[in-house]
């Protein structure tokens, strides 16, 4: 296989097992569906209380333009905390990766800072920033470093010694070893922090966007529906954030397997494949 293929197909084979690994989800979904429309209809539960299914589908059917143009924004917001909550989080892992007092600082306050829902802060983010993308993109932030600082710093101290010591005995400094050696090794279990937390990311950005004052974006929509005692809209944007989400796991995903290719279980070779 050529340079300009293995990517393409290194994408196809990820495609493949995501559908195979998700389909008995999906199957679950929709017969949840199912048993919602029909707790809903056969109940006689009040739709201004909880909506059907259908209702919510007549929703989103209905605000599809509305919703289309508030999904930029709550993306963008997104997008930005997931690269800025990163980069901090490795980079403070690495501080506590090569400097033990850092470490001992550092690591106690994050197990404390973790406790503390950052959308709780939210408003006092707004008081504190103002009105606008800072608070909404922190809030973010806080939901992406956390995991991807622990999961960084337990790697990075699980690197094998043997591979530092041997990197150092040819005279490298610490920041060529972190580089090098630590960082790399590490690369897998960023990728898994990262994944934990895109699966929050679009939700926190949402929840945000009630209290930052947003001018667009799925959570202002949530909130405006709640104002206007409309439930099926909310749940309608309650499946956009949803969606979204999914959208957002399965890229961080997709680049996860890009990037770490020797993760991936290797295929027998075709002969043995097709032996008998």
């Amino acid at each position: 296989m050529s340079d300009a293929t293995a990517p393409r197909g290194a994408v196809r084979h990820a495609v493949a097992r995501a559908l195979h690994a998700t389909w008995p989800a999906a199957l679950l979904v929709v017969l949840l569906i199912g048993a919602w429309e029909a707790i809903v209809r056969l109940g006689d539960v009040d739709p201004a209380v909880f909506p059907s299914a259908s209702a919510v589908a007549r929703a989103l059917h209905a605000q599809a333009g509305t919703l289309a143009g508030h999904v930029p924004t709550t993306l963008a917001e997104t997008g930005i905390g997931l690269l800025v909550g990163t980069a901090t989080g490795v980079a403070v892992a690495a501080v506590m990766s090569a400097w033990s007092l850092a470490r001992r600082a550092i690591e106690p306050l994050l197990v404390v800072l973790q406790t503390i829902p950052p959308v709780v802060l939210a408003p006092l983010l707004v008081l504190t920033l103002g009105y606008g993308w800072a608070p909404r993109v922190v809030v973010v932030v806080g939901v992406v470093f956390f995991p991807v600082a622990i999961a960084t710093a337990g790697a990075l101290r699980a690197v094998d010694p043997v591979r530092v010591d041997l990197v150092r005995s040819f005279g490298a400094s610490r920041r060529t070893v972190l580089r090098t050696v630590t960082l790399p090794g590490a690369v897998p279990a960023i990728v898994d922090g990262l994944r934990i937390s895109a699966a929050y990311a679009v939700g926190a950005a949402a929840v945000a966007e009630q209290f930052g004052g947003a001018h667009a974006g799925i959570g202002l929509f949530i909130a405006r529906s709640q104002r206007s005692f409309r439930p099926d809209q909310v749940l309608a944007g309650v499946v956009v954030i949803a969606v979204l989400s999914i959208a957002v796991y399965g890229l961080v995903h997709l680049a996860g397997v890009l990037v770490t290719p020797w993760t991936r279980p290797s295929r027998p070779p075709t002969s043995a494949r097709t032996a008998p």
